[in-house]
């Protein structure tokens, strides 16, 4: 299909590094600084299964990465899962994804990191501002991602080397100063703790931290050159995430052993203060505010352009409007809809809240999405193919099955508020459905 609304196009001009800093930018957010402790928590303040969790967890977002940017590549459009599923499936199983990243994944993400920097910057200041302080970020995010895509991809890529200094420096100060004695590995989960059990507890909160690398899909279609840049942006992002994390990790329990980390929900700024002192306790601090509004950025600017494709395709109400390119060929509007969104969900005030829907109601359509491959191999095996996955059907298969895992616990493993909160984003996507056929019988009346 194409676009029906304006001339104005959305213009080719980002490279793999900004589209690199997307993935990273996104995924290293809140994650990394605050995991570990439900981590641990979760272990019985034992190391061994954390560390586990970390590694099978970067494994399987390597296995959706690797098959995710097969379909990106395929299809390098403007709007990511929303077209791949598009083609694959069909325009309602498409705008249903869409629908679900426009109305609840990318702004109650921008919304809980927006909580976020409000209650890390109560919690140094003594005084509760989390609220105004959510709302200026997001804010200050939507005025930035209407001056240009350069002005916002730039923002990324320096939010992205902000948010690594510190990282680095924990890392190499946390393995060369740590104690040996901390064990990393053992024992694998404290007494009385059923190992599987805890395997999967941990292993939600590490793909949460590793949530976000499939956004730089929605910026494909204003890439240089996307069947060279997408693949090395995706994989080499989440592989290189996946090595940050571990080394972190290993140098946090070097530092304080993970019976004490367990009880610490800002482990990185305690292990900066045992480090380097008070005053490197306040700049890890800086640092994980830095990290969180640049994960802001990287969902709001993949989030409006969610938004963009679906309105360019006359499928959302007021598509005109949103679908509208401002001066600086940025879709203004769009990104207004997404910050107007996440104000409204950072009402909740809670951070965990916020993530967990988001998690929840985007892998339903991951898992799709990796399905894609398999299904658009055998309904177009004459479509030219500049990237496939390597070991094929297999690693297909394995991020299906993570797909799938993710789901499952979510609805099983998490108790009545895991439960709820997957039925209330289930209906909120199948709220979709009627918006969606009432603008099909809009458009062809049109």
């Amino acid at each position: 299909m194409s676009g029906q609304y304006g001339e104005a196009k959305l213009q080719r001009n980002l490279g793999w590094m900004t589209a690199a800093s997307i993935v990273v930018g996104c995924v290293i957010g809140a994650g990394v600084f605050f995991k570990p402790y439900a981590i641990y928590q979760a272990t019985g303040g034992a190391p061994g299964m954390g560390i586990l969790a970390w590694i099978a967890g970067g494994l399987m977002s390597i296995f959706g990465a690797l098959t995710f940017a097969e379909v990106a590549i395929l299809i390098p459009k403007t709007g990511g899962m929303v077209t791949y599923l598009t083609e694959a499936y069909g325009e309602w199983v498409g705008f249903l994804a869409g629908w679900m990243q426009t109305v609840i994944f990318y702004p109650a993400f921008l919304a809980g990191y927006g909580v976020k920097v409000g209650t890390e910057l109560s919690a140094f200041l003594g005084i509760d501002i989390a609220l105004p302080v959510a709302f200026v970020v997001i804010a200050s995010l939507v005025a930035i991602n209407t001056l240009g895509s350069k002005q916002a991809g730039g923002l990324q890529v320096v939010a992205t080397i902000c948010k690594l200094i510190p990282l680095v420096l924990l890392i190499i100060f946390g393995l060369m100063w740590g104690r040996d004695t901390h064990s990393v590995i053992s024992p694998l989960v404290a007494e009385g703790k059923n190992a599987a059990s805890v395997l999967g507890s941990t292993l939600l909160a590490v793909l949460f931290a590793f949530e976000g690398w499939t956004n730089v899909g929605t910026i494909a279609g204003e890439m240089k050159d996307p069947g060279r840049d997408l693949p090395r942006a995706i994989v080499g992002g989440v592989a290189a995430i996946m090595a940050i994390y571990l080394a972190i990790n290993i140098a946090y329990l070097r530092v304080i052993p993970a019976s004490e980390l367990m009880n610490l929900e800002s482990p990185a700024a305690a292990v900066a203060t045992k480090l380097f002192g008070a005053a490197g306790g306040t700049l890890i601090s800086a640092g994980i505010i830095i990290s969180v509004i640049g994960a802001g950025n990287g969902f709001l600017m993949s989030g409006s352009r969610v938004a963009y494709q679906l309105a360019e395709e006359g499928l959302l109400p007021k598509s005109g409007w949103l679908a509208a390119i401002n001066e600086k060929h940025m879709p203004a509007n769009s990104v207004m809809l997404i910050g107007m969104l996440a104000c409204l969900y950072s009402l909740s005030g809670e951070f965990d809240l916020l993530t967990d829907l988001g998690v929840f109601s985007c892998w339903v359509f991951y898992t799709l999405t990796f399905a894609c491959v398999m299904h658009l191999r055998k309904t177009h095996p004459d479509w030219e193919r500049s990237y496939r996955v390597p070991g094929y059907p297999v690693i297909p298969l394995l991020a299906i099955a993570s797909g799938l895992y993710v789901i499952a616990s979510q609805l099983f493993l998490s108790g009545q508020r895991g439960l709820v909160m997957s039925l209330f984003s289930v209906i909120i996507t199948l709220a979709g459905l009627p918006v969606y056929f009432a603008m099909r019988r809009q458009k062809r009346s049109a």
